[in-house]
C-alpha cells in the first residue's frame, strides 16, 4: 500500500518515518552487520540501530496510545520529544548511541513548534543542521569517513534545498548518498575491507525512510552491493553490541553475522490459547530472545594487546557540569568515547580496559544504571584472530524481570535475563538477543507481563527461524515465573519440562501492591492520587491508606481459595516492616503455608504477592 505523501511535518509524520525506519533497517539489518568494520569489526552496527529505532518507534506509538481516539493528534513536539527520549534510552552501541543523538538535534529544532500542529521544510532544514552539529559535539574525537561525515553531508545538502518538507528531505538523502560512496576514500580500514561505513549505511536508510514518509516514494537504493559482495562477514570475528544486545544466530561464541530481526514493535505472530488459571498454553514443540541486569561480562579467555577489552555503556542520571567531568575522566580511561542526552539524563559509551573504572566515574558523576560490560575476549575484534567456538546447551531459560534483586535471583537460578525498568519494557529485538545469549538450543521464554505478551511471541517467532526451539510461557507476573523457575528440570524432555513449568505458573495467583497516580474509576470503585492499589490478578481488588493494611487484605483473600506458599517481593519504596508483618500474619493466622520473601529493587511496584 502506498505512503500518503505529507507536506508538513507532523506527529503523523514522525509516526510514519519511525514505522519506514524500523521496516528499512529490519531489511537491511544483516547487510550492514556484514560491512561493520569501525571502529571494531563487531558485526552489530546494523543490529543496534534497528533496536535503537524500535525503542524510538515504541515511544512514539505510546504519544498515540496515550492521546486517545476522537481528540486529533499528538501535538508535533510531544512525538518527536517522544521519539528523541525513546532512541536514548534504548541506544545500542556506537552508532546507535550517534543515532540517538541526531534524533535528539532534530527534536530541539521542530519542538521548537510549541503547540503548533506542524512545522514546514525550513524548520527541517534547521533540525538536520542541529542533528549533525550535536551528533559531532557528542563523539570525543570526530573522524571523518563515519556516520558523522554521512550526518553532516545531509545537512549541508539540505540547506540548499528549498521547498516543502519531502523537497529537504530528498536533498538530505542525495547528499548522505554520496557521502556514504566517499567513504572509503576517508578512512583506511573501510578502503582495505572494500565497504562503506556501517553507520553511515544506517543512516542512508533512515534518512531514506524520512523521504518516503514525505513524498510517498522509496528512495532510491545505495548502489553499494557490489562492495558488499567483497566482504568477508565477521563470522567468528563478531561479538554481541553489550550484555544485553548484539546480533547473532546464536552459533558462535558471542553471535557470528546476524539473521536480521526484521521484527516491527508490537508486531502479533500468531494466537496463545489461554486458560483459566491466565497461564496461556502456547508451548512449540517444534523446531523453530541492560543482559539488561545491572552488569555481565562475557565468559571468554582475555584479550591480547591491540585495543581495549571492554566495552561499556549504560544510561546516566546527571547534571550537565558533571557530565563534563566525566567525559574528562573517560577520554583518559579508553577510546569510541560518545556521551550524549542532556537534561539530566545521558548515555555513555566507551571501550576500555579497567571496566570498573569507567562504571566508578559514572557513579561519581550521578547514577548509572542500565549498565551494560561486554569482553571482547580471545580473539576479539580488535586482534582479529579466531576464538574457539563454544558448545550450545540444550535447554536455557531467559526471563524478564522487573527489577536487579529478582535479576539477581533469576540469575542465581541459571535463567538468561532482561530487565523491565517501570516505563521502559523491553522490545522484542532486546528478547531476541537475550535468546541468542542464551546460547541453547532448546530455550524456554518467561514474559513475566501480560502487556509483553505479543512482543514475546514475536521475539519467539524470530527465534524459531533461526533453528532455536523456543516454547512461551505467557507468566503475567514474576511470582509466576519464579514457581516455573522452581520446577525446571533441563534433564528432562523439553515438552514434559514445558508442561510442568506451565502448570506451575497457572497454578500461582499473582497480586501487586502499588500506589494511584492519579483519580480514576477502577473495579474497586473510585481511587484518589496517593491512595494504595491491591490488585488481584491484574483487576484492583482494594483500595487503602496503608501499604501493610491493604497487602494484608489482598493476601488473606487470596488465600480464601487455599494455598500452601506464599511468595513476597519488596520493592525499595515499600516499607521495611511489611514483610516480616505479612510473614507473621499468615504463620499466625494459616496453617501449614509457608512463607518466602526476596528483596526487589527498583521493581515498580512496592510488593509483588504469589500463591501457589
Amino acid at each position: 500500500m502506498a505512503q500518503v505523501p505529507q507536506t508538513f511535518f507532523d506527529a503523523l509524520a514522525v509516526r510514519t518515518w519511525c514505522g519506514l525506519a524500523l521496516r528499512a533497517l529490519g531489511r537491511a539489518r544483516e547487510e550492514i552487520d556484514a560491512i561493520n568494520v569501525y571502529p571494531v569489526a563487531d558485526g552489530d552496527t546494523g543490529t543496534n540501530l534497528y533496536l535503537t529505532v524500535e525503542s524510538a518507534a515504541t515511544a512514539v506509538e505510546a504519544v498515540f496510545a496515550g492521546h486517545g481516539t476522537g481528540a486529533g493528534e499528538p501535538a508535533l513536539a510531544d512525538a518527536v520529544r517522544a521519539m528523541a527520549h525513546g532512541a536514548l534510552i534504548g541506544a545500542r552501541g556506537n552508532s546507535g548511541t550517534i543515532l540517538a543523538q541526531l534524533l535528539r538535534g532534530m527534536a530541539q529544532v521542530l519542538a521548537d513548534a510549541g503547540d503548533s500542529p506542524h512545522t514546514d521544510g525550513s524548520a527541517l532544514r534547521l533540525a538536520l543542521r542541529r542533528a549533525a552539529d550535536s551528533a559531532r559535539q557528542a563523539v570525543a574525537h570526530p573522524v571523518e569517513g563515519t556516520v558523522l561525515t554521512v550526518a553532516s553531508a545531509a545537512a549541508d545538502a539540505a540547506e540548499g534545498a528549498e521547498g516543502d518538507c519531502g523537497t529537504v528531505a530528498r536533498a538530505a538523502y542525495e547528499g548522505a548518498l554520496a557521502a556514504l560512496a566517499a567513504t572509503p576514500g576517508q578512512l583506511a580500514v573501510l578502503e582495505r575491507a572494500g565497504v562503506v561505513d556501517a553507520g553511515g549505511r544506517g543512516l542512508v536508510a533512515v534518512l531514506g525512510a524520512l523521504v518516503e514518509a514525505f513524498t510517498g516514494e522509496a528512495a532510491r537504493e545505495a548502489p553499494l552491493r557490489a562492495l558488499h559482495a567483497r566482504v568477508e562477514a565477521p563470522g567468528a570475528h563478531a561479538r554481541d553490541e553489550t550484555a544485553g544486545t548484539g546480533a547473532g544466530t546464536g552459533e558462535g561464541p558471542r553471535g557470528e553475522t546476524g539473521k536480521g530481526t526484521g521484527i516491527a514493535a508490537g508486531e502479533e505472530t500468531g494466537p496463545e490459547t489461554a486458560t483459566d488459571t491466565g497461564i496461556g498454553t502456547a508451548v512449540d514443540t517444534g523446531i523453530g530472545t541492560a543482559v539488561d541486569t545491572v552488569v555481565e561480562t562475557a565468559p571468554e579467555c582475555p584479550t591480547d594487546a591491540g585495543g581495549p577489552a571492554f566495552e561499556v555503556i549504560y544510561l546516566l542520571e546527571a547534571e550537565d557540569a558533571a557530565v563534563a567531568r566525566l567525559r574528562a575522566r573517560l577520554d583518559a580511561l579508553g577510546d569510541s568515547l560518545v556521551v550524549v542526552g542532556g537534561d539530566g539524563l545521558w548515555n555513555v559509551h566507551v571501550h576500555v580496559d579497567d571496566a570498573g573504572a569507567a562504571v566508578e566515574a559514572g557513579v561519581e558523576a550521578g547514577r548509572p544504571y542500565r549498565i551494560r560490560i561486554t569482553h571482547f575476549g580471545l580473539g576479539d575484534v580488535h586482534t582479529g584472530r579466531e576464538r574457539p567456538p563454544r558448545e550450545r546447551a540444550q535447554r536455557a531459560v531467559v526471563a524478564v524481570v522487573p527489577g536487579e534483586g529478582l535479576a539477581g535471583l533469576y540469575t542465581e537460578a541459571g535463567a538468561t535475563t532482561v530487565l523491565a525498568r517501570p516505563g521502559e519494557p523491553p522490545a522484542s529485538g532486546e528478547l531476541v538477543q537475550a535468546v541468542r545469549r542464551a546460547h541453547a538450543r532448546e530455550v524456554v521464554l518467561l514474559p513475566n507481563d501480560a502487556d509483553l505478551r505479543h512482543t514475546a511471541a514475536a521475539a519467539a517467532e524470530q527465534a524459531r527461524t533461526e533453528g532455536i526451539r523456543v516454547a512461551l510461557i505467557p507468566t503475567r507476573s514474576a511470582v509466576q515465573g519464579i514457581a516455573a523457575l522452581a520446577v525446571h528440570e533441563p534433564e528432562r524432555r523439553f515438552d514434559e519440562d514445558v508442561v510442568q513449568m506451565t502448570s506451575a505458573a497457572g497454578a500461582t495467583r499473582y497480586a501487586e501492591v502499588v500506589v494511584a497516580e492519579h483519580e480514576s474509576w477502577t473495579t474497586a470503585g473510585i481511587c484518589q492520587a496517593g491512595d494504595v492499589l491491591g490488585l488481584i490478578d491484574g483487576d484492583v481488588a482494594v483500595i487503602g491508606a496503608d501499604v501493610t493494611a491493604t497487602a494484608r487484605t489482598v493476601l488473606d483473600r487470596m488465600l480464601q481459595a487455599g494455598g500452601e506458599l506464599v511468595t513476597l517481593v519488596v520493592g525499595d519504596e515499600a516499607p521495611g516492616t511489611v514483610a516480616g508483618h505479612l510473614e507473621t500474619h499468615v504463620r499466625e493466622s494459616y496453617l501449614a503455608v509457608d512463607t518466602v520473601a526476596y528483596r526487589g529493587g527498583r521493581q515498580g511496584a512496592l510488593l509483588l504477592i504469589g500463591v501457589e
